[in-house]
């Protein structure tokens, strides 16, 4: 059987074309999620980024539709995963799922573009395109930045780094960086410093350089019973961050556990119904 073509791409990842960064990170987020969905769902890990059911559009088109009506540039893109790895670091209860990719990814690009941008769109826009109520976009901004602790910048190497190391992971690799100055320490003659403005309400914690650390690898090589216990997140060193306590859930959270298993139990039930029909 023929190998598949290798695609050259751009050193930086300024001049990638937008469509094939959108793969390479829906592909991450896939396996994360395939991944992470192995993890039983417990009352304390429930957020406000939970869905009873996961939604019916796969994370590819659904980047491909944000990208499309927002213009969400690279670097709001690309930054997407830091703050996973920013937010699984500070909350381990936290994991990218299934249930709770999509509405992360649309407030984490909504905040980004805020951040990052000399323009973005109105919240009315986001919500639209993620298919959620503006008012439900307004509590996930706010639950982000709680969780994250308005740690919204990075350094342009930082971004670099993951995608770099997008390319080197994509699962059907086909793609390939040959230029020597991929590697992350590239200087660049942007002029965008993605760490200039923190913002002023954020407490100083240092920015953490990515290492080669993926969990991923873990659930592939890995022990299954492993694999089930821990979060996979991307490239973080997680000595730079000091995790929250862990907190007994809430009585928001065991309700909203209770209804989620009232509901999978009747999709369980619906589902034996068609078949047993």
């Amino acid at each position: 059987m023929e190998s598949p073509e290798r695609v050259e791409l751009p050193a930086a990842f300024e001049d990638v074309d937008v469509d094939v960064l959108v793969q390479l990170i829906a592909d991450m987020m896939d396996r994360l999620m395939a991944h992470n969905d192995q993890i039983p769902l417990s009352p304390e890990s429930l957020t406000r980024f939970h869905s009873r059911t996961p939604p019916g559009i796969s994370i590819l088109d659904y980047l491909r539709r944000i990208v499309r009506f927002t213009r969400a540039e690279r670097s709001c893109l690309l930054i997407t995963l830091h703050y996973i790895d920013q937010i699984s670091a500070r909350m381990p209860v936290f994991v990218l799922s299934s249930l709770t990719c999509h509405r992360f990814v649309i407030a984490a690009i909504a905040i980004s573009s805020k951040c990052l941008c000399d323009t973005f769109c109105s919240n009315s826009v986001y919500a639209k395109v993620g298919g959620i109520p503006v008012g439900e976009l307004n509590v996930l901004e706010r639950e982000f930045l709680r969780m994250i602790d308005w740690q919204l910048t990075c350094t342009r190497e930082v971004l670099q780094e993951y995608y770099v190391n997008l390319v080197r992971t994509y699962s059907k690799g086909i793609y390939v960086i040959n230029d020597a100055l991929s590697s992350s320490g590239i200087s660049s003659d942007s002029d965008m410093d993605y760490d200039a403005t923190p913002s002023p309400t954020a407490s100083p914690v240092p920015v953490p350089t990515p290492v080669l650390e993926p969990s991923l690898s873990r659930a592939s090589t890995g022990s299954p019973s492993a694999s089930r216990r821990e979060p996979s997140t991307i490239l973080i060193d997680t000595a730079t961050l000091v995790p929250e306590a862990p907190q007994p859930p809430t009585l928001e959270q065991n309700m909203a556990f209770a209804a989620f298993r009232q509901q999978h139990a009747m999709d369980m039930d619906t589902d034996t119904g068609t078949g047993g029909g």
